[in-house]
């Protein structure tokens, strides 16, 4: 193995020689530093690591990957926001799910201030069954993240992807109408 060309002087001492072929070498290895700080990229042996430097609040490690690599990439933007309607979707989205917020002044009639309401839309994602455990994360997460003198209503809702087959299509069916007015 030739030694790398140097920019030492001739009259350099066999300890300075020796430093800087060691550096040498020591550059010529390859550095993953960019990859374990990639949440998508980081070997998953390391995210409990990458998601405690980021102060991520929760962590299970019965988690699906992908969820817990969407919490530790959006870790920064919830704590940035934490504490605003925003934080809160954004922890939402981070479980796969997805979320519709009404602030009290939105509903009517007017309901409590500082209150809001949740519909809460666990999709059918790869490796995540809305289980109530799961909810239970995502509710306890909802409550670290929101305002503190906060409070909120939560309904779940579902969301289905299938056909509809023969059978629905033969089974009678009773609808009701429904009118909606608005008061002025």
């Amino acid at each position: 193995m030739s030694s790398p060309p140097s920019l030492l002087p001739p009259n350099a001492s066999a300890l300075e020689r020796a430093v800087a072929a060691a550096e040498a070498r020591i550059l010529r290895m390859v550095m993953l530093h960019a990859l374990l700080k990639d949440p998508y990229r980081c070997p998953e042996k390391f995210l409990p690591w990458l998601a405690w430097e980021l102060s991520l609040d929760t962590w299970d490690s019965a988690w699906p990957l992908h969820i817990k690599r969407q919490r530790i990439a959006s870790a920064i933007d919830i704590q940035r926001h934490k504490g605003t309607a925003g934080s809160v979707r954004d922890v939402i989205e981070s479980f796969g799910g997805s979320v519709v917020i009404r602030e009290w002044w939105e509903i009517q009639p007017h309901g409590p201030p500082h209150s809001f309401e949740l519909l809460l839309i666990l999709s059918g994602r790869p490796g995540v069954q809305a289980s109530a455990k799961y909810v239970e994360d995502v509710i306890a997460e909802v409550n670290r993240t929101k305002p503190v003198r906060s409070y909120f209503t939560f309904t779940q809702g579902a969301e289905f992807e299938g056909q509809i087959g023969l059978v629905g299509a033969i089974r009678p069916a009773v609808y009701r109408r429904l009118q909606l007015t608005t008061e002025v």
